[in-house]
């Protein structure tokens, strides 16, 4: 359980760091335009439930395709044609602008430790007081 908690925590965090990039917020509501377009659609020609027709457009963007829910109708097959040529390089894109901060990070050398070498007076413990004057 601890490394999904992990993962997700990277994910969230390197969405949020994402998000501050004017290019990802713009390509996030392009996906969501796309998702929710094709979600409407296959509610109302398909006549499948507004989750259905949202679970299928994610699995079909994202190249799932389990094959449970079909397309029957021919406006239906025409407009996967076209909302799968269209929706997957959108999906690719989101998906590497959110993976690229977490790549980044995870794959940045790491800093050795510092550590204070001793010197020989050091080791010698501390100096007696010169009286000689």
């Amino acid at each position: 359980m601890i490394p999904f908690v992990t993962v997700l925590y990277r994910l969230v965090r390197a969405f949020i760091e994402a998000w501050r990039e004017p290019h990802f917020r713009g390509l996030f509501y392009l996906v969501f335009l796309t998702l929710a377009s094709g979600t409407i659609f296959y509610h109302n020609v398909e006549g499948w439930t507004y989750f259905d027709a949202f679970y299928f457009s994610v699995i079909t963007l994202t190249t799932v395709g389990y094959g449970d829910l079909v397309p029957t109708t021919t406006y239906g097959r025409l407009f996967t044609v076209f909302y799968i040529f269209l929706g997957i390089g959108l999906i690719l894109a989101f998906i590497d602008a959110v993976a690229k901060p977490a790549l980044t990070r995870s794959s940045r050398p790491k800093e050795p430790r510092r550590t204070r070498r001793r010197t020989e007076t050091e080791d010698a413990g501390p100096e007696e007081p010169d009286d000689r004057s």
